[in-house]
């Protein structure tokens, strides 16, 4: 096990397996594509620990409130770090994280989403450090996201050996 896995362990947190999609869905596509030291993730959502996208579903500021959110995206950092784990073999060879897409599924009215994007930012901290962990961002409300997902993030990351 490398530092990045033993400090997600130390810290109790757990990587789900891939995600199970919602019966009839096709992703025809890489959740992470690597091209030279670049990895690009592409959008993941929260999942709870059998794979399956975790619960509550809903818009920010209706169905799931601020703190459910916040959780929601640390649970998206998960997906995307035990994702980059299959992808690349190892987190150690993170380099850097550089840019982060945020994507939060609003109720008309709310406005606070770099507080629940805030929840993968905090993640990333915990787990790589400011050094490697800081990253730009970027934090939207939409009207909806797929499966009526609270969250959704996309990020680019630099890869070392």
């Amino acid at each position: 096990m490398g530092k990045i896995e033993d400090r997600i362990t130390e810290l109790g947190l757990v990587l789900p397996p891939p995600l199970t999609p919602p019966a009839g869905t096709r992703l025809p596509f890489h959740s992470v594509h690597v091209v030279g030291e670049l990895a690009y993730v592409a959008g993941h959502g929260p999942q709870a620990a059998d794979g399956s996208i975790a619960r509550p579903l809903g818009r920010v500021g209706a169905e799931v409130s601020p703190e459910q959110a916040y959780e929601a995206a640390r649970l998206t950092g998960l997906a995307i770090l035990a994702s980059l784990s299959r992808a690349v073999g190892d987190l150690d060879r993170i380099a850097a994280w550089g840019r982060v897409f945020g994507m939060v599924n609003v109720a008309p009215g709310f406005d606070r989403m770099p507080d629940v994007i805030n929840g993968f930012s905090d993640l990333l901290t915990e787990v790589f450090g400011h050094e490697v962990g800081g990253h730009a961002r970027s934090a939207v409300g939409l009207a909806a996201l797929p499966f009526g997902i609270p969250v959704e993030i996309e990020a680019t990351v630099h890869l070392g050996d």
